[in-house]
């Protein structure tokens, strides 16, 4: 997997001088100027909190390194309907163009008939991404702590508070869940999947929500839940109300049922 992470980031260098060429800077601060579809994520997910209901943020994506293709005839704006009909309180949506198969455009035209907060799930190496994101219509950003140096990592973070976009850090180790405690505007996302060996262990929760419980912004649970007993395992066990799942919903043969059983839960 580190193999594919340095290939992934390579990959992303050379889209990101495409972007560059295409737009500038200035033109991603006018367009961002000309949408009026952004909601604040971080907003909602402590109201949501507050309010003792459980979150649930769906998963939009074509493909991943570790699962291939998920979806043969994929089609974003049809998911989402899914997804907002059945109880969806967030949308994750994949962004990277060849790995997981996705597009900037996907966030754009499901912003322009759904008004619910979006993730831009992506590999973030440069602020300049942090303007392209939010110009797409994406309410919240992905900065992945094992895929980029500390001081990158503040930096995105800068440039999304400077922006007023919201972040959302990801951790997948206890070092990485101490460096995530001084985002202090952020959520944290924690990634149950081992990045060296693909393996899923929702103990990840449990143990680095332990580190983490004194952050003042709600916790995600990240990868690995298929089940209504997996979620409640993590609300008893990590004290975790926030859920980002994915490939557990596409995969399924029915997945409005599915996403409604998940939806329905109460602390």
């Amino acid at each position: 997997m580190e193999n594919i992470l340095n290939q992934i980031i390579t990959k992303k260098k050379e889209k990101i001088i495409d972007y560059k060429k295409k737009y500038s800077m200035n033109n991603l601060l006018d367009n961002i100027k000309n949408i009026n579809t952004f909601v604040d994520f971080i907003s909602k997910i402590k109201k949501r909190s507050i309010e003792k209901k459980i979150s649930i943020i769906a998963e939009i994506k074509k493909a991943s390194p570790s699962a291939g293709l998920l979806i043969q005839n994929f089609n974003p704006l049809n998911i989402a309907k899914l997804y907002v009909d059945n109880g969806a309180s967030f949308l994750s949506v994949l962004t990277e163009e060849d790995f997981f198969l996705g597009k900037l455009d996907h966030i754009k035209n499901i912003k322009k008939n759904y008004q619910i907060p979006i993730l831009c799930k992506d590999f973030f190496i440069d602020t300049y991404q942090v303007a392209l994101a939010k110009s797409f219509g994406a309410d919240c950003i992905l900065i992945i702590l094992s895929a980029i140096d500390k001081m990158l990592a503040k930096d995105l973070y800068q440039a999304a508070n400077d922006l007023n976009i919201s972040t959302l850090v990801e951790v997948h180790s206890e070092n990485e869940a101490e460096i995530a405690l001084s985002f202090e505007n952020s959520i944290i996302g924690i990634n149950n999947r081992n990045l060296k060996t693909l393996e899923i262990s929702l103990n990840t929760s449990v143990k680095l929500s332990k580190i983490l419980n004194s952050h003042k912004n709600p916790l995600i649970c990240e990868s690995g839940i298929h089940s209504i007993k997996e979620i409640k395992f993590i609300i008893e066990n990590a004290k975790i109300h926030n859920f980002l799942i994915g490939e557990s919903l596409l995969r399924s043969k029915d997945i409005a049922s599915k996403l409604k059983e998940f939806a329905q839960i109460t602390l």
